[in-house]
């Protein structure tokens, strides 16, 4: 194998076996703490302009296949592994994880201590770093990964949306439903219904295992660019609008919160539209209440987060990928905190105390994760009547 070399700003060097695409690429250096899922994780837009270290130590032994995909490509800027599979064993497999990122262009490195570099990131904060298999000098890398643009002030969602609207039409592919409270066969009949709620989905980076759920619950969906104006997006007449998640920093993205703002009073106030936002959808919602996002110092991304739902007492562990989140002490009087994260005590989700407005930082979709927060995607169903 190649020699494969990652540099962080603060003047750390791995050096490591690449693997996948070779080349050099820049990116702020995270951590994922999921167990599996490297698949979803490497496809979902969130990830744009990260290199992911994966903590979990032997990734790639179950393969990849076209199903698990979360967008059409992987986004990922570089991968990182403590011990890279050489043998592919499921069945469901159709490559291997190493062609599948030369094939898509994604460098990897592998045999690095990736302990020692969440550690490192968990006490100094997400880095800068470069990762490199063409120039191998500590002292240049370092340099690159100081001069590297980072996240904060960049608007990254605009290179991940959609240019167009499309109709969305594939549910889950599973044959069983997440509500059990008797309304899942109302929504399997109502999936064949003209009679279905219209869903006009936000796309700002989104996975694809969100449209499926909103099928799933039986709604018509339509997916719009999250760049849209508030004046194109109800000329489509929804019955519910959604905020996708997506990448990078809410705050660049002063149009997009503009068209929130406006969303909300158009068709949450005056016609009672519920409005449902996951990720960086919840982030723009707080902004478009008046609140404050910030970015956390190492960010939340696996499928173990423990978040309390401050309305049941309940906890629910979660999938979380997400690196800036709201401000609760900013919030307005009318929009409450509806959930909390229990490591850290950050915001987790808001909900308006009289409009039909929530959403939450996690993915109730987990995929790949826990299937403990799906309740959301029914109330959601239920608030559109």
């Amino acid at each position: 194998m190649d020699t494969a070399k990652l540099a962080l700003e603060d003047g750390s060097v791995f050096t490591g076996r690449a693997f996948g695409a070779r080349g050099e690429i820049d990116g702020e250096v995270v951590f994922n703490t999921s167990m599996t899922g490297y698949q979803e994780i490497l496809t979902d837009p969130s990830y744009h302009g990260q290199i992911v270290a994966m903590t979990y130590p032997e990734i790639g032994n179950y393969g990849v296949n076209a199903e698990d995909a979360e967008s059409g490509k992987p986004w990922v800027r570089g991968f990182i592994v403590r011990e890279l599979s050489s043998r592919v064993s499921n069945f469901r497999a159709d490559e291997s994880l190493e062609s599948y990122l030369e094939k898509h262009g994604i460098i990897g490195i592998a045999g690095i201590d990736t302990r020692a570099l969440v550690r490192l990131t968990r006490v100094q904060g997400a880095l800068k770093g470069i990762l490199s298999t063409t120039d191998l000098e500590d002292a240049s890398l370092v340099d690159k990964a100081r001069k590297s643009p980072g996240m904060l002030g960049r608007d990254l969602a605009r290179e991940v949306m959609p240019r167009e609207a499309t109709v969305w039409e594939p549910g889950l592919m599973q044959d069983f439903l997440f509500d059990s409270s008797g309304k899942d066969q109302a929504a399997k009949s109502e999936k064949s219904s003209a009679k279905r709620p219209h869903v006009v989905a936000l796309d700002y980076g989104m996975k694809w295992n969100i449209p499926r759920h909103l099928v799933e619950i039986g709604c018509r969906v339509t997916v719009v660019p999250g760049s849209a104006s508030a004046e194109a997006i109800l000329e489509h007449k929804p019955d519910g609008l959604f905020l996708s998640n997506g990448p990078g920093d809410p705050r660049p993205l002063a149009a997009e919160t503009e068209t929130i703002k406006t969303l909300i009073r158009k068709a949450a106030d005056a016609r009672g539209v519920p409005i449902f936002g996951i990720c960086l959808g919840h982030q723009l919602l707080g902004q478009a209440f008046g609140a404050d996002t910030f970015k956390l110092k190492f960010g939340h991304r696996g499928a173990n987060h423990p978040v309390r739902n401050e309305a049941s007492g309940k906890v629910e562990i979660t999938t979380q990928n997400h690196g800036f989140a709201v401000d609760p002490s900013t919030l307005p009087a009318d929009v409450v905190p509806s959930h909390v994260n229990l490591n850290d005590q950050t915001l987790e989700g808001l909900r308006h105390t009289r409009l039909p407005v929530f959403g939450v930082q996690y993915h109730p979709e987990a995929s790949a994760g826990p299937h403990d927060s799906q309740y959301l995607f029914a109330e959601f169903r239920a608030a559109m009547g």
